[in-house]
């Protein structure tokens, strides 16, 4: 890391601020110097030109500090306060006061860190309710939003090919360190493909008057919880990012959420921005939004693998990589059936839950499944015997063939589906793949095991919960004995997964065998 500029090692000491704070943190962007005072904030612009944006002289960077004010006072008011010089006298430099102007800062009121949506992600502290509250002041915004002929030519097809060429000519030095080959390739295929076959849906949302003056970088970072919803730090560099489709920018946060492994939040986010909205075209582009916004993320982190002032590069070529390989999930061409199988009390649900939780996955339980065709609760437990009442041979197969009938739906929608059942016959596993097959869908199996021990301890502790399962210690024995082993799968579609393992590390290790090729 270089030695910082004069400017910035002046800005860290507390007597060049009128309020003397008791220190100063100092944070940075690839275009911005941030200086975190306590109660408030100071945001220097780099002079810099990235091609993108130009803050190379004094004047431009005056400029853009005045527009990110008047941007984002559209949904922080209170956040944004003012442009203040920055002087320098008698050797001294310092914020406001008299001497000679060297340099401009947005001044801002400093938000919680604790606060932020990402850090509240990681601590698992968002719920459903908080994005349908972000949605819904989205949704508001957004209908207020400037539009015009000027701003609707964004929304032409030519327009954001531009900016997906873009994306590709400027990460190509970076195949093989932080993007592979495979996937640049299969990214932009799938980007230029989706642009030729939907020339259509692109002009009807010009006609739809769908293309806004948005927020332009709508990522979990820039929204805070605090005595209300703060969204701030949106893009004032450059009208051409900030100008797009809305279905781009609710794009965006999905996207970030899917990479905090929230995709349940990510749909929730979704869902309720179209209610509010009354916007039925988001779902439509959706897809292509989050995999643009994904590979957009990934180009931003590589881009500070060549900022000298920027430490921690290991960091920023992680965070690459994990961005292009989310883009890389979007462009996938195919659906996918994953089946759960394994005796009861194996933690089938449990996986099948996390999965759809982090990835997205619709769940068709056989649990759920065989009590609403028995017109029961789901939670009513019937302790019936082995293969009688409910779980008859007959009555087994009426639920699955509902759940395969489900599955067709969903999967001929291009979702991600999971059978959650034990699958403890060759010929219902066998049909299950055949769906895939038919639906054009990549298929994998996903066997849950687990010692005798601890399943007895899990059902015996189930008896005391609410739950949809009826699985009991005797059922496990009878289960056992009439159970075809999983022999007739190639290995690489056929995860057997030890379920003792934390939650974590089982998602971590289905989305590895999964996303393999990604």
């Amino acid at each position: 890391m270089s030695e910082q500029p004069a400017l910035v090692q002046a800005l860290l000491k507390p007597d060049a601020y009128p309020h003397k704070p008791s220190k100063v943190e100092l944070a940075q962007t690839q275009m911005s110097f941030v200086f975190l005072t306590g109660d408030l904030v100071y945001k220097v612009k780099k002079p810099v030109n990235l091609g993108y944006l130009d803050y190379t002289t004094l004047e431009k960077r005056r400029f853009f500090c005045e527009q990110e004010v008047e941007l984002n006072q559209r949904l922080s008011p209170d956040v944004y306060l003012g442009v203040v010089p920055i002087v320098s006298s008698g050797g001294e430099i310092r914020i406001g006061g008299k001497g000679k102007v060297i340099e401009y800062a947005v001044k801002m009121r400093q938000l919680p860190a604790e606060r932020m949506m990402d850090r509240l992600l990681l601590q698992n502290q968002v719920t459903a309710d908080m994005v349908e509250r972000v949605a819904q002041k989205l949704a508001e915004f957004h209908s207020k939003a400037r539009t015009s002929p000027e701003i609707s030519a964004f929304g032409n097809l030519e327009a954001i090919k531009v900016n997906t060429d873009e994306n590709f000519s400027q990460t190509e030095k970076y195949i093989g360190s932080s993007i592979t080959s495979e996937q640049f390739h299969r990214i932009k295929t799938y980007s230029d493909d989706f642009l030729k076959s939907n020339a259509g849906l692109f002009r009807e949302r010009i006609k739809e008057e769908r293309i806004k003056d948005c927020h332009g970088d709508l990522h979990a970072a820039h929204v805070c919880f605090s005595n209300g919803i703060y969204i701030y730090d949106c893009i004032e560099f450059n009208d051409r990012f900030r100008y797009g489709d809305v279905a781009s920018e609710v794009a965006f946060l999905a996207m970030d959420l899917d990479r905090y492994h929230r995709a349940d939040l990510s749909r929730a986010f979704v869902e309720a921005y179209v209610r509010f909205s009354k916007d039925e075209g988001v779902n439509q582009l959706l897809n292509f939004y989050k995999c643009y916004r994904a590979y957009v993320r990934g180009k931003v982190e590589c881009f500070k693998l060549d900022d000298p002032y920027i430490p921690n590069k290991e960091r920023s070529l992680a965070a690459a990589g994990t961005y292009f390989g989310l883009a890389c999930r979007y462009a996938r061409e195919k659906p996918i059936l994953l089946m759960m199988t394994g005796l009861v009390g194996t933690g089938k649900s449990t996986v099948a839950e996390a999965l759809s939780r982090s990835l997205g996955f619709n769940v068709i339980s056989s649990d759920v499944t065989r009590k609403k065709l028995a017109g029961i609760s789901p939670t009513e437990h019937r302790f019936e015997q082995f293969q009688g009442g409910i779980y008859t041979e007959d009555f087994s197969r009426r639920t699955y063939d509902a759940m395969f009938s489900r599955a067709r739906e969903l999967l001929s929608q291009g979702q991600w589906v999971i059978l959650d059942a034990s699958f403890k016959k060759r010929h219902d596993r066998m049909a299950a793949a055949e769906i895939a097959k038919r639906a054009n869908a990549d298929f994998a199996v996903v066997e849950c095991v687990l010692d005798a021990a601890s399943v007895k301890a899990r059902l015996e502790k189930r008896l005391k919960e609410e739950t949809t399962s009826d699985g009991r210690w005797e059922i496990y024995e009878s289960q056992k004995q009439d159970f075809d082993p999983v022999t007739e799968f190639p290995r690489q579609k056929h995860i057997v997964l030890g379920t003792s393992q934390p939650t974590s590390i089982i998602v971590k290790i289905v989305s590895e065998r999964l996303f393999a090729a990604s």
